[in-house]
């Protein structure tokens, strides 16, 4: 489109033919009042507080600034006498239905109305409409409208009853400007997003996310709700949205793989005594490092379910690791992360931090000077495995808080230690689903779930499939600079494995002599390496010699004995017997 010049307020600039006033004047630098102008809605100035005074070819006039489209050569002036008598007239109108709502009065002391001349109403809604066109023209539910005439006029649902097409969007209460609509408990909806959760539709799945790109929670966003909306897409200058897309599964050739699968963190409800789910203010070391997180639920601010700050903290160390009743290994991270979050607990609240441990197992570069750095903080470490939590109160000190059971080992003596939260530093364990991975890919698995190395010393990450390799929390409990490290050698394997161009194959692998072989398949299912796939062309088995590993496992089960296996065919055994026994 072509740009025009126009004056405001004595400021020249250049706009775009069309468009509307208020959006060139926000440009500009000059603020003009408005209440019902938003810039995902077509503007129709229901509100007229955004009143100017336009000239243009000697005719001088009041416009509504959101929805008058700016000409070339025309001026507008925002703080003529005229306008704020205008201005005033309209805010005592809207006094005298809302007379109670906070921006109104604010309006009104700038422009100097005490007491309005037709009074003050009670009411809340001004009758913008907004909420109503973002409910239908937007987000496409359609639930909110207007009933009624006259000064009974209102919004509503059909019949003021709770709709079943909302979806609890809070497009409504975003765009309200009186806040007349509001979100029942929204503080506590909040907090209740703790299990990382994520706080938009739309958002980045983790700092360190590659690439660091945003993606579209599909099961929250309005679009898949109501097949509206679409604000995202209207707004994006890169054109790089596109909600017809679908998910694609590939299927995708490759000589090396690397299993990378990790871990998850251990369920804090298998430890009971904790009071995890039960009580309202003991949450995981992933919650509150999510809490912690500047663009967390709480804008990295900690508090308590009811939003006051706590001014006492435990961290229970080592909860599911080191238990004979969870896992007996120790998850290696769990003192560090215990020992971070009560750094960043203690600088955020100004709480008394108290960690409850079995050994501190600070071992790496920087860990004990962190933990001395922590003890001249004046935390507090209680050496003890904690017995239960509750919040029976004993003393007066205990009423309104959560009781911590420890046996002090140092001190000799069971001890209650009042708090107001409870973090509960969780273990590592091996995924659900890693047995179904070990299959897939013909991986062993240690007692505890995690992914067996070939050797714990010469081959740490590789494993006795040739072209897998493994990496990070898949192979067992690790912290990151440990799992940069065996990324880094996995990748490097693989990389070796690619570079060599060729594969040696083992001297002593099987082969099938297809005119023995009589099609039983007894083969197939027996060989623990998938190496032997049945021809139902031919009707015999057939064996990749890339993949075996000679075990022998398919020759001693073959009854036809089509099965062989080089360096240990019958006649070569035969003879060395013969050599044995014949002198």
């Amino acid at each position: 489109m072509k740009l025009v010049n126009v004056t405001i307020d004595g400021i020249k600039t250049e706009a775009e033919d069309r468009t509307p006033l208020i959006q060139v004047a926000q440009k500009a630098g000059v603020k003009i009042p408005t209440l019902c102008h938003n810039t995902l809605l077509e503007p129709y100035g229901v509100c007229r507080i955004c009143t100017v005074e336009v000239h243009m070819r000697g005719r001088v006039r009041l416009v509504t600034a959101c929805n008058y489209p700016v000409t070339n050569g025309i001026e507008v002036f925002t703080q003529t006498d005229r306008v704020r008598r205008a201005r005033t007239l309209i805010i005592e109108w809207l006094l005298a239905r809302c007379g109670q709502v906070p921006i109104l009065n604010a309006l009104a002391a700038e422009y100097g109305v005490t007491e309005p001349r037709f009074g003050r109403g009670d009411d809340t809604c001004i009758l913008c409409g907004l909420c109503v066109r973002m409910c239908s023209d937007v987000v496409g539910a359609n639930v909110l409208g207007f009933f009624n005439r006259g000064t009974t006029r209102y919004v509503g649902t059909p019949y003021d009853e709770p709709s079943d097409k909302c979806i609890a969007c809070g497009a409504c209460a975003l765009v309200c400007p009186t806040g007349c609509i509001t979100i029942d408990d929204e503080a506590e909806q909040i907090r209740g997003e703790l299990p990382l959760g994520p706080m938009t539709s739309i958002y980045i799945p983790t700092m360190q996310a590659v690439p660091h790109q945003p993606v579209i929670d599909a099961e929250s966003c309005i679009h898949f709700k109501t097949d509206g909306c679409r604000v995202c897409a209207t707004v994006c200058e890169a054109k790089a949205i596109d909600h017809g897309q679908q998910d694609r599964h590939e299927e995708i050739q490759v000589g090396s793989i690397i299993v990378a699968t990790g871990f998850q963190p251990v369920d804090a409800n298998r430890v009971p005594q904790y009071g995890y789910g039960r009580y309202p203010n003991v949450f995981t070391a992933l919650q509150i490092e999510h809490m912690v997180n500047a663009s967390g639920p709480t804008n990295g601010q900690v508090v308590l379910k009811d939003g006051e700050k706590p001014k006492s903290v435990g961290i229970i160390h080592c909860v599911g690791s080191r238990d004979k009743n969870t896992h007996e290994y120790c998850s290696r991270v769990c003192c560090m992360y215990s020992l971070k979050l009560a750094h960043l607990v203690h600088e955020r609240s100004d709480a008394k931090i108290y960690n409850f441990y079995i050994d501190m197992r600070a071992a790496g570069k920087g860990y004990e000077e962190f933990y001395n750095h922590l003890l001249e903080e004046g935390c507090e470490f209680i050496r003890g495995r904690v017995a239960e939590v509750s919040d029976w109160a004993v003393t007066p000190m205990e009423q309104g808080k959560l009781v911590i059971r420890v046996e002090d080992t140092l001190a000799g003596m069971v001890r209650r230690i009042p708090v107001d939260m409870i973090v509960l530093s969780t273990g590592l364990e091996a995924r659900e689903d890693a047995d179904e991975v070990r299959r897939m890919f013909n991986m062993s698995c240690s007692s505890e779930g995690f992914f067996l190395e070939r050797h714990p010393k010469l081959a740490p990450v590789s494993t006795f499939t040739d072209g897998v390799f493994i990496a990070g929390c898949a192979q067992g409990p690790k912290d990151i600079p440990d799992t940069v490290a065996q990324a880094g050698a996995a990748a490097a394997e693989a990389m070796a494995l690619i570079d060599k161009g060729k594969v040696e194959l083992e001297a002593y692998t099987a082969w099938i002599e297809e005119e023995q072989c009589s099609g039983c398949q007894i083969c197939v299912p027996l060989c623990p390496f998938s190496a032997i796939e049945f021809n139902k062309d031919k009707k015999v088995s057939q064996l990749n010699e890339a993949l075996c590993k000679g075990c022998g496992t398919c020759v001693a089960a073959c009854p036809s004995h089509a099965a062989q296996q080089h360096h240990f065919t019958d006649a070569q055994i035969m003879a060395e017997i013969e050599g044995v026994l014949v002198p």
